[in-house]
């Protein structure tokens, strides 16, 4: 059984289709229809929702953290323990909410179908933000699209919404909220079980090894930004899942002197968190990966163990020189994430072994990243470049380069290193080292990008690495080009 509040309604599920997304929960089962379904791959945001949960900030003191994510992307399990509000629940005793408001006086809403969505944006925002802020609100709405063009008016009543916010029911209930949370906190493995499909929620790595051994066949899911697609884009069915979400060591970040250990169940938007000051380029990247719905629940560990050739944290993560921890049974083992990706969608992983943590090194001060994409926000890469030398008295004693959607899988430019290491820091060795990326790579052609503008870019980028470094007042990494 699963428990988790619907805004102040407790349920309980047992028998519930584990692949069933909260947004049709929430449309079929308890007939909230306002969440609007628009694309059922997490690009439009109308089904948009906030998920509430208890978070314990710097200073010890409870609280609720309120996210929003696509609910079309969303499993019911994944709701275990925590609070789920929709669009319906805003409306309090026949007065609007203030960011619904907002969108009326402001005229934000034209044919009305992405409203839901926005409002809901808008929801989490305002509960995330003490002061309007542009850049706040901007990255707030990334993920949210209107094809009526009406973002003008919106981002009017962003600002209006979380100016002067008034305390509204969720505020007046927070202490009753945090003590319904911790009422329903999960103390055992939770299921969905429908017969013949079942999700189970461990709670430690223990209990995922163990079931994970007991179920080899399993589909492990995080965020399910990614294993979701299978089941609203190509209509299958997931007759095994194992949520890791609920594991608390799984979504841990530790500091260390010389590291970041970052769990592999830590969502992307923690993630920025702890690397944007270490690296800001790594930082500014995860502030354009995908929409902040998405980064509300996509992991780290999922980024990486779907051993997708386009995903944007590995190419930079291996330019780090960072690990994985792979955990089976009770045996662990490190492995150098360059080693991890073996072809296209085939991993080092092993039957029933799982990526428990990520281990990040710190001190690299020459590390750059850059992303090549069609939009500034919320797209896939054409290109994702990562490059971090080490240089001494102008010569160059140690590089590593990476690069996303150049191969079948996240890849190390071997021969560009080559023709850098041991050279002198200049233009000349930057062009030597371009012409070795055509040895290291064939690109393909798709939609995104041809091979050539592939090639080129990743030479290209090269050389604004170079450029950088030699002028680093000039501020210009992890652009998009249209």
């Amino acid at each position: 059984m699963i428990q988790f509040l619907l805004n102040q309604e407790l349920r309980s599920e047992h028998a519930l289709d584990p692949n069933l997304t909260v947004l049709n929960y929430l449309r079929e089962h308890v007939g909230k229809s306002g969440t609007k379904e628009g694309c059922a791959s997490g690009d439009c945001g109308a089904c948009t929702v906030v998920v509430g949960e208890l978070h314990t900030d710097e200073q010890g003191a409870e609280q609720i953290r309120y996210r929003s994510l696509n609910s079309c992307l969303t499993f019911v399990s994944s709701l275990h323990g925590k609070q789920l509000i929709s669009v319906e629940d805003l409306k309090h005793q026949g007065q609007l909410h203030s960011v619904q408001q907002a969108m009326v006086e402001c005229h934000g809403s034209q044919c009305g179908f992405c409203t839901p969505g926005f409002v809901m944006s808008l929801f989490a925002l305002q509960k995330n933000s003490d002061a309007p802020d542009s850049h706040k609100a901007h990255e707030a709405l990334a993920g949210n699209l209107c094809r009526c063009t009406g973002y003008r008016p919106i981002l009017a009543a962003a600002e209006q919404a979380c100016c002067n916010k008034p305390q509204d029911q969720f505020d007046s209930r927070q202490a009753e909220t945090i003590a319904r949370l911790k009422s329903i906190a999960p103390t055992q493995t939770g299921e969905l079980n429908s017969g013949d499909k079942r999700c189970l929620v461990p709670l430690t790595v223990a209990d995922l090894a163990d079931l994970y051994d007991a179920y080899p066949q399993a589909r492990l899911l995080a965020g399910g930004t990614d294993l979701a697609l299978e089941v609203t884009q190509f209509h299958r069915t997931l007759p095994v899942m194992i949520y890791v979400g609920n594991i608390e060591a799984m979504k841990r970040i530790e500091q260390f002197d010389d590291r970041l250990e970052i769990g592999a169940a830590t969502a992307l938007s923690d993630c920025y968190t702890a690397l944007n000051p270490e690296y800001p380029d790594f930082g500014e990247l995860l502030q354009r990966f995908a929409s902040l719905q998405i980064r509300n629940q996509g992991t780290l560990g999922g980024n990486i163990g779907n051993a997708s050739p386009i995903g944007d944290s590995p190419p930079l993560l291996i330019a780090l020189g960072a690990r994985i921890v792979l955990c089976k049974g009770n045996t662990r083992r490190t492995l150098a994430l360059e080693d991890y990706f073996i072809d296209y969608r085939v991993t080092a992983r092993q039957d029933s072994e799982f990526i428990e943590k990520i281990i990040v090194p710190k001190g690299h001060e020459l590390f750059r990243a850059y992303k090549v994409s069609k939009r500034l926000d919320d797209d896939i890469s054409a290109v994702c470049a990562a490059f971090n030398l080490k240089i001494d008295n102008g010569v160059i004693s140690a590089a590593r380069v990476a690069f996303g959607a150049m191969a079948a899988t996240p890849k190390r430019a071997t021969s560009c290193e080559v023709a850098l290491v041991g050279a002198i820091w200049n233009s000349a060795t930057v062009e030597k080292a371009c012409a070795a990326l055509a040895d290291d790579f064939t690109p393909l052609s798709d939609f995104r990008a041809s091979k050539e503008y592939r090639l080129l870019s990743a030479q290209n980028l090269l050389r604004k690495y170079f450029i950088e470094l030699q002028t680093p007042h000039i501020e210009t990494r992890v652009t998009a080009y249209v």
